[in-house]
């Protein structure tokens, strides 16, 4: 299986399965002297973690990150940067899988999934890992969350503790958030990453309802990066905005990516799409609204870099659905073990750390080329 790194400079390698003894990270062309710890990034993992409510998935899994090279401190180093620091050279990051229950996936080992990765990763390898979907499954996304650990304080050692990145969910199924309720807060405080409390309450009444009834639910997920000069990003093949979005479509269970206004720019008119300019203060321009999401002609702004994602209904669900067999007979699939009624929850977290990396990517490209 090839193409499992992303990144140009700043460049991550993910391994490992749902259900392996492992699975981890190689976080490689991160600069030295970057301070870094695991408890840097066992705070991101925390957020990603399964078993944390009952919308999601009650595998246990404490998702404790170890890392295994690339960090260095001795008494210089402590007296100097104030602890660890990376070395420059390859970030190697482990993180244990304990609670696998391979045993609720022995049904479906000769049928594939409806909605889910089965048939193709069979037609294309001729083998492939029934247990938790192996190297398809949403456990995979652990290891981008700690290389997105690594990517934030990056960031933070080039641009400054400024620099901000979240997400939140901002619908699932129809039920979308009134943006003008918005409260960064209230993500923090319910169980979705929802910027508003009377959706979140929504929601939990509609996910309780799916679950009962072994269905599942789509969400739409928005992420934000503040704090980023202009500058970022390259013309034509070395766009910001379409390395995020590939970003963005690489997580699981993504199937649409939008950045900005995204596609209700085509029912705009042009002079309101044009986001205008006047001059500030200091000579920059300070822009009247959003609608480029932060980028143009593939180069940030300076503003908020905006894009969202629609991540569809969890396909593992206990409702029976027809289905093949590998030797090609009709059948039914229902799919037991612990899963998501929403994937795109825990999506959020992810997002962050999918952005962070393209980010820290291309502001070490930026550095390269014009210093």
């Amino acid at each position: 299986m090839s193409h499992n790194t992303f990144g140009h400079l700043f460049r991550v390698t993910t391994w490992g399965e749902s259900h392996g003894p492992a699975l981890g990270c190689v976080v490689d062309g991160c600069p030295p002297g970057v301070r870094l710890t695991a408890e840097d990034l066992q705070h991101w993992l925390d957020r990603r973690r399964p078993g944390t409510s009952r919308f999601v998935t009650q595998r246990q899994e404490p998702d404790a990150v170890k890392i295994l090279s690339g960090v260095f401190e001795d008494e210089q180093t402590a007296e100097k940067f104030g602890g660890p620091v990376t070395t420059g050279t390859p970030i190697s990051l482990l993180i244990e899988n304990v609670d696998q229950r391979s045993k609720d996936y022995s049904e479906i080992r000769d049928a594939y999934r409806p909605g889910h990765a089965d048939f193709t990763y069979d037609a294309k390898y001729g083998v492939r890992d029934y247990r938790g979907g192996g190297r398809s499954s949403a456990r995979e996304t652990a290891a981008r969350v700690a290389a997105g650990g690594v990517a934030r304080k990056v960031l933070a050692h080039l641009y400054g503790e400024a620099v901000t990145i979240r997400a939140a969910l901002i619908q699932i199924g129809p039920d979308a958030i009134d943006r003008s309720a918005w409260d960064w807060d209230e993500t923090e405080r319910n169980d979705f990453w929802c910027p508003d409390a009377d959706a979140a309450a929504r929601w939990e009444i509609d996910l309780d309802a799916a679950r009962k009834a072994g269905s599942s639910r789509g969400a739409v997920v928005e992420v934000i990066a503040s704090g980023l000069p202009a500058g970022l990003g390259a013309p034509v093949y070395g766009k910001l905005d379409a390395d995020i979005a590939a970003a963005l479509m690489s997580i699981n269970a993504v199937k649409g990516v939008e950045i900005g206004a995204g596609f209700s720019a085509a029912m705009l008119s042009g002079e309101l799409n044009a986001d205008e300019m006047t001059a500030g203060a200091d000579g920059k321009p300070v822009f009247h609204s959003n609608n480029a999401g932060g980028i143009l002609g593939g180069i940030s702004t300076g503003q908020d870099i905006i894009a969202r994602f629609a991540v569809k209904p969890t396909s593992s669900i206990l409702k029976p659905r027809k289905t093949i067999t590998s030797d090609g007979r009709d059948t039914e699939v229902s799919t037991k073990g612990r899963h998501d009624p929403c994937v795109g929850i825990r999506a959020a977290p992810v997002a962050e750390a999918m952005l962070a990396c393209v980010l820290a990517d291309h502001a070490l490209r930026h550095r390269g080329q014009v210093g």
